[in-house]
């Protein structure tokens, strides 16, 4: 929820972050060179500043518990993957990321869990980890062509589940609630539409895969065409 986030600053942030993200997209595709490797280590960068920052922020501020603030959710995770798979772009962390980022981190963007606006830090921290994931999404598949390859979804989907069943035991044994694995969220989000708990868990799996299906059905079909 945006909760007191002034929507403009908002959409506006967003929008400019989405459209520097495209710009630059489009320059990689179309002209090449080293500058493509510099430009992904720079947002590499700013993932890591993003994870570090907001650890040191909360923890300087006395926020930070171990019960709210480990970087286990999917986000937290996905930005670590994203900042990796653009430093070093290997292919199954060019994927998490994509598949992550789009699938799940660009839902966190559509509908923020934000109650800060601008030019508060947080406001900053939340758009630079989100933005981040989806523009290195774009930029590691769409400007440098690192496209899915064959069985993709499924690597992802596999992955996917083994992290949510570790989640899930950390949660068992902490009394935590990371990723919603133990009772829903006390405020609305998409899962209320998936039904109660514990059949959401099922459900977003279901969701999440179809979901994987799709964003790769442009790179099956290049696959088909060129088999």
């Amino acid at each position: 929820m945006l909760g007191v986030v002034t929507p403009v600053a908002y959409v506006v942030t967003v929008l400019l972050a989405l459209s520097g993200g495209t710009a630059v997209c489009v320059a990689a595709r179309h002209r090449p060179g080293p500058w493509t490797l510099i430009a992904a280590r720079l947002l590499a960068l700013v993932l890591i500043a993003d994870a570090i920052s907001f650890t040191i922020a909360e923890i300087v501020a006395g926020t930070w518990s171990a019960a709210t603030d480990l970087p286990l959710a999917l986000c937290d995770v996905a930005v670590l993957v994203a900042a990796a798979a653009c430093w070093w772009q290997i292919p199954l962390l060019v994927e998490l990321t994509y598949f992550w980022g789009l699938a799940g981190t660009l839902q966190a963007v559509i509908t923020p869990d934000l109650d800060v606006g601008f030019p508060h830090l947080v406001f900053f921290q939340y758009l630079a980890g989100h933005l981040g994931i989806v523009v290195a999404a774009f930029y590691l598949v769409v400007g440098l062509q690192i496209t899915p390859r064959p069985g993709a979804v499924l690597r992802t989907f596999a992955i996917t589940v083994a992290y949510t069943a570790f989640v899930g035991l950390v949660d068992a044994l902490t009394g935590a609630n990371y990723m919603f694995l133990r009772k829903p969220p006390g405020e609305w989000t998409l899962l209320r539409l998936l039904g109660p708990w514990p059949w959401y868990i099922a459900s977003a799996a279901g969701v999440a895969l179809a979901l994987l299906a799709v964003l790769d059905l442009p790179f099956w079909m290049a696959r088909r065409h060129h088999a």
